[in-house]
């Protein structure tokens, strides 16, 4: 069995553009936020390390040496693997045939229709997971399952809560007896693929913090505030931190929105981290 990591403590790239710059960033468990200029270079450190940390996922085992120019030091250290998720930020309109058939009737889907539709799977997982545990509560007099069972639960409530208090100035809300993820608006059912893109974004982020099931992971972000209103932008990191308080973010933002709710001190700036 592979031992998992809590989180990434140390980042190492040492030939970005050619060799030209050598990135060492230490991170920090909760939330670490990589800031600069247009071209600084913010969203290739975060691709080079999703492209590191993707190929160790198959296997569960770390690889000898280097991979791909980046080292990644793990706590703790003898951890072979670390869980993560990636948050896509465009929308982009060019979906390969059969991911279209894979939405049913929709004329176009988009690439945040594609990760809504792999997270509603995700959710049907969760959802049994949580009913499982439910009624292991009732059978089982073990504390530790007790907690674990009131512990999804709860947090499974607060998701509904959070995307109601979103949504409700457009009068939306989520359907809670579907174990599927459905929404009304003004009691007329509603799909989840036509909602706003930033609505989309917002409820990609929630869901995929939710299915993460207070487990630790890495999840990375880059430019999450893209299409996201001033406030909710704001409110981003804290929702997704108390879905899922074992979490480690790292993101890349142009907004200073995103830091304002208490973050000023997870912000990294990229020529902080260049050698």
């Amino acid at each position: 069995m592979p031992k998992y990591a809590d989180y990434i403590s140390k980042i190492e790239i040492k030939s970005l553009w050619s060799g030209h710059k050598h990135i060492v960033w230490h991170l920090q468990p909760g939330v670490n936020v990589l800031s600069g200029k247009n071209g600084a270079g913010k969203s290739t450190i975060l691709d080079r390390m999703v492209q590191h940390i993707s190929g160790l996922a198959p296997t569960g085992a770390i690889r000898a040496g280097a991979r791909l120019g980046v080292e990644v030091d793990f706590s703790p250290s003898d951890a072979d693997c670390i869980r993560y998720d990636i948050i896509r930020s465009f929308d982009s309109r060019t979906i390969v045939a059969e991911r279209l058939g894979s939405l049913g009737d929709a004329a176009v889907a988009t690439e945040l229709d594609w990760q809504l539709y792999q997270l509603q799977r995700r959710y049907l997982d969760y959802q049994v997971n949580v009913g499982n545990r439910m009624i292991a509560l009732l059978t089982n007099g073990d504390p530790a399952v007790r907690e674990r069972a009131a512990e999804a639960s709860e947090a499974k409530n607060l998701f509904w809560d959070l995307v109601d208090d979103l949504f409700s100035e457009t009068g939306k809300h989520i359907d809670r007896e579907s174990n599927e993820l459905r929404f009304y608006q003004y009691d007329e059912p509603l799909s989840p693929y036509v909602l706003s893109s930033g609505e989309k974004q917002m409820l990609i982020i929630l869901l995929t913090a939710l299915t993460q099931d207070h487990l630790p992971y890495v999840l990375f972000m880059d430019e999450p505030e893209v299409s996201l209103h001033f406030d909710w932008q704001k409110r981003l990191i804290s929702m997704v931190r108390r879905l899922n308080p074992n979490a480690q973010i790292i993101l890349t933002t142009h907004s200073p929105a995103v830091i304002m709710d208490g973050w000023e001190d997870a912000v990294t700036e990229v020529s902080e981290i260049t050698i």
